[in-house]
């Protein structure tokens, strides 16, 4: 009996984008079961809390068969181990990112040499796409982000923004 080939796809995913989406499915068909690890981050300050971010991930998930999300407590590869994972997918966007990736990798390397880092490009569609840009861009055109997101991403978002501008409006 072959041993099931397990992948763990580590991030904040603040949001879930079609780019995470593109390099997801890409990793799908690598492997027998990808793992979408979300780490809660707070250092990053997400917009959304941890269970928004897995809520969004798994209902822009559903369809994929042998995907799974999950919450991802402390390091990366420690988490890898326990889901039994033998590599980690990384998105590679552009040359700018190689820098962080690289790094990334040779640390995870060193602490778990047993598991890969495997680096794979969305598809030219979506080689802007950052979850850093969505919500920039949802900040000032709102609808100009749409189709970087899955719907329920979208609805999720002028839901926080709603939410935010309540917030700077005290009294309202």
């Amino acid at each position: 009996m072959s041993k099931r080939r397990i992948a763990l796809y580590p991030g904040t995913f603040d949001p879930f984008t079609h780019g995470h989406l593109d390099v997801l499915v890409r990793a799908s068909h690598l492997f027998d079961e990808v793992i979408l690890a979300i780490a809660p981050s707070e250092s990053k300050k997400p917009w959304f809390d941890l269970d928004t971010r897995l809520r969004l991930a798994r209902e822009s998930t559903a369809s994929l068969p042998g995907v799974r999300v999950e919450a991802m407590p402390g390091l990366t590869v420690e988490f890898a181990r326990r889901m039994k994972a033998t590599a980690l997918i990384r998105g590679l966007r552009k040359f700018s990112d190689f820098e962080h990736e690289f790094d990334l990798a040779h640390i995870n390397r060193r602490l778990a040499p047993e598991i890969e880092t495997i680096i794979l490009m969305p598809s030219l569609e979506q080689f802007c796409t950052s979850s850093t840009f969505v919500k920039d861009m949802a900040r000032h055109k709102a609808d100009e982000a749409r189709p970087f997101v899955p719907e329920c991403v979208y609805v999720a978002l002028l839901a926080k923004l709603a939410e935010r501008e309540r917030a700077a409006k005290p009294g309202i």
